[in-house]
């Protein structure tokens, strides 16, 4: 792998080109933005001459086609709605394509356009599939942190099944270890503020009894017990990629995949007053999109990767926890394994800035792994998500290349003589 464009210079643009910078192996890093600033100051704070930063609209089929010629791959962190373009662009110049989102329209119902995730539902031919396998290239779909590591590990569990029942995934189990500096604090998203709100807004789909149905916002509610310091944390249902495309591509039979998330009464009290709609409201005269007016308050995310230092990469204020649970039939036998992946030490967290200039690598390296096993042949051709790769391998490479992967899995069965 030679050269790679990142698409986008936010939040996780910025990690990515910090980490590839620092690979031996590649030698140009073209990061586009259609805020040119932007991606000049994280250029600046990477300091290496393989970054080109450059303006760069991601809804501009010719530009994006300009701007990778010559690449290996292209590497998307912007928002869904141009995953398309961008997949046709690394098609017309032969190179792969990686993503960390995928399938959502900007509306409020995945279902009411044409997208990934509704011909997943629907099991019809998915966009561009086709094509990709006849030029003999992948579109790798949702290889970040959350779709991606969370695909990767649950296919880890269920290549030891020849059965899967049920799939239960409980992300973001938080406790803070520090008393707040604030008692009341302001939402900082550490991702796309539009994605993040997105996601509590949108009616969840999960696959139930075999078939995929939708479910009311924040339902289901449930107080999930995360391994130690985390303890019980109110989960709901919430809108994410795992429940729609773990059943299509893993299949073994799964009956049941959810995923819940925590619920954050900050923003779910933006969501029940209308700040997550697309619709303008008139304001004394004024015609005013809500949402725009809410995303334009969020502090954007990108500022901890152009302002991290060693003091801040060491300070770890919060323990978390992440798990994925699967029921299933091993060697006969109906068996139950849960992992437990946990947040980094600060030890973790120090090494880990002191490697690749970042601490927030989470969805920035499992998409750079992601691109290496397409370049490398490793990934299946087509159109593909995350779950799809061979998880031995792509945990294995992620260690590699300077990130181990830990966590705890647990396997428990009934036993009983009689």
């Amino acid at each position: 792998m030679k050269k790679v464009l990142i698409v986008g210079a936010g939040a996780q643009g910025g990690p990515c080109a910090s980490i590839l910078a620092k690979n031996k192996d590649v030698s140009e890093i073209v990061l586009g933005d259609i805020d040119l600033e932007l991606a000049k100051k994280v250029k600046e704070r990477i300091r290496s001459d393989k970054v080109i930063a450059m303006r760069l609209d991601a809804g501009n089929f010719n530009a994006v086609v300009q701007a990778s010629k010559g690449a290996d791959a292209i590497i998307n962190l912007t928002l869904t709605e141009y995953d398309v373009n961008i997949m046709e662009a690394a098609l017309k110049n032969g190179i792969h394509y990686v993503d960390t989102s995928f399938g959502e329209p900007n509306l409020k119902d995945i279902y009411s356009r044409d997208n990934i995730l509704l011909q997943i539902i629907e099991n019809r031919p998915i966009t561009l599939d086709k094509e990709f396998k006849d030029a003999g290239l992948t579109a790798l779909l949702g290889c970040g942190g959350s779709p991606g590591m969370i695909n990767v590990l649950t296919r880890y569990i269920c290549d030891k099944l020849e059965q899967v029942d049920e799939i239960r995934i409980r992300l973001g189990g938080r406790k803070a270890l520090k008393p707040p500096k604030e008692v009341v604090s302001a939402w900082t998203p550490t991702w796309s503020p539009f994605r993040a709100l997105w996601g509590y807004s949108i009616e969840p789909t999960i696959f139930v009894d075999g078939q995929y149905k939708k479910y009311p916002i924040f339902s289901c509610p449930e107080i999930y017990n995360f391994p130690d310091p985390v303890g019980p944390v109110l989960q709901t249902l919430h809108q994410h990629q795992e429940p729609i495309s773990i059943p299509h591509f893993i299949g073994k039979g799964i009956k049941y995949c959810d995923f819940k998330y925590p619920v954050d009464a900050r923003v779910g009290a933006f969501v029940k007053m209308g700040f997550a709609s697309p619709d303008a409201i008139d304001v004394k005269g004024v015609k005013i999109i809500p949402r725009d007016v809410l995303l334009k308050l969020v502090r954007p995310p990108v500022n901890r990767f152009l302002t991290e230092t060693d003091n801040t990469a060491k300070e770890v204020n919060i323990a978390s926890f992440n798990v994925i649970e699967v029921k299933g039939v091993q060697s006969g036998e109906e068996v139950n394994y849960k992992i437990a992946r946990p947040g980094l030490t600060a030890e973790e967290q120090l090494n880990i800035y002191r490697r690749f200039g970042a601490t927030r690598i989470g969805v920035a390296m499992p998409a750079i792994v992601g691109v290496e096993m397409c370049v490398k042949g490793i990934a299946d051709r087509g159109v593909i998500s995350a779950e799809c790769l061979d998880p031995k391998i792509f945990l294995q490479m992620h260690a590699d290349m300077g990130a181990p992967v830990r966590f705890f899995e647990v396997l428990t069965k009934d036993v009983a003589f009689k």
